[in-house]
């Protein structure tokens, strides 16, 4: 009978597991949640800069909850999916209203709370408790899958029970902690999408993957669809003091709540617009680009309106304000719209 994949993975993870990442040190409850949000969808080597920006600006969860929503959308800038920072500030808020401003240590209340799901909770209470509790994030579901042999997408329902079952009865009563961040380990450094480096891996000799020759096609991947792609105008307005004309967007869609540019159908709508909010003179085309969505691609054409007068009234639209460029950094933009105004700030 094969050892318990636990045997064989903790030794490998005291040699070459990741033990310097900065919600390690310490690794409490509300730096492991942090760090769990962010990751989800996006890269270790990414995360780790916004976490420790985040951390520098809020080190405590109450710091989180106290904050505006702007200051916690600006750190965010750049993560994209801002859904999850804003469940994130949420979160926070009711910790303080309802938990005496800890995440509690109740799995239910832990998965109550917005943006929380069954393996976020698990690895807070894994991680910072040391508590019996499995994890299923995107490195784990690779691993399992392919020891298992386990095929059709993991995002499918009864695939995913699959492997919950697989990730309670695999997780250990002691040392929860490392062996979580053992299996993440190993699902991010060797057992990876491509070219995974099964020679190095603890759990080879037992890998149902690895003995068939199946690590190419497991996981299953999505069945593919074809993406749309959307088309819009975004109007720089820049006044004679360098100053952005920026919107807040509404609640609903892509980008919510972040401030943005204006924006139009076509470069006539754009004028139309343009001249709602300033007088203008003359106007600049810059260069296209395209910005890739999880579900669409949307391609930008940028228009600047350069030396603009403000008209009245912008004052009185708290969905409307003229930014300089030292008050972008507090605000939360969609990362192409920071590009963009980094971009024609650096050329004038």
């Amino acid at each position: 009978m094969s050892a318990p994949l636990v045997t064989r993975l903790l030794p490998w993870f005291d040699q070459h597991g990741r033990k310097d990442l900065p919600w390690q040190h310490p690794r409490d409850a509300y730096r492991v949640w942090l760090s769990e949000v962010m990751l989800q969808q996006t890269q270790v080597a990414t995360v780790i800069g916004y976490f420790k920006r985040f951390i520098h600006a809020l080190p405590t969860l109450r710091d989180l909850a106290a904050a505006d929503e702007d200051t916690v959308l600006a750190l965010w800038s750049g993560l994209g999916y801002y859904r999850r920072a804003r469940f994130l500030h949420r979160a926070a808020q009711i910790c303080v209203e309802q938990h005496g401003g800890e995440l509690p240590r109740d799995f239910d209340a832990l998965r109550a709370l917005p943006g929380i799901g069954r393996s976020t909770a698990g690895a807070i209470l894994a991680q910072a408790h040391g508590l019996r509790f499995a994890i299923l994030d995107g490195n784990v579901k690779r691993v399992l899958t392919r020891y298992h042999g386990i095929h059709g997408h993991p995002g499918e329902s009864a695939v995913e029970r699959q492997l919950w079952l697989h990730a309670e009865a695999h997780t250990p009563v002691t040392r929860v902690a490392d062996y979580t961040q053992a299996i993440m380990d190993l699902g991010a450094t060797l057992c990876v999408r491509s070219r995974p480096r099964c020679g190095d891996c603890p759990l080879a000799g037992d890998c149902i993957a690895y003995r068939d020759d199946l690590t190419a096609q497991l996981p299953s991947r999505k069945p593919g669809k074809s993406i749309p792609t959307r088309a819009t105008v975004m109007l720089i307005l820049r006044d004679s003091q360098g100053r952005v004309l920026l919107e807040r967007r509404g609640p609903q869609g892509v980008w919510s709540g972040l401030w943005s540019l204006p924006e139009a159908t076509d470069p006539d709508g754009a004028w139309r617009i343009a001249q709602q909010h300033a007088q203008i003179d003359d106007v600049q085309t810059l260069t296209p680009f395209t910005h890739v969505f999880s579900h669409y691609r949307l391609d930008i054409e940028p228009l600047l309106f350069d030396r603009a007068t403000a008209q009245r009234g912008i004052a009185d639209n708290p969905q409307l304000r003229w930014c300089s460029a030292s008050e972008l950094g507090a605000l939360g933009l969609p990362a192409p719209v920071r590009a963009l105004l980094l971009q024609i700030n650096d050329a004038s």
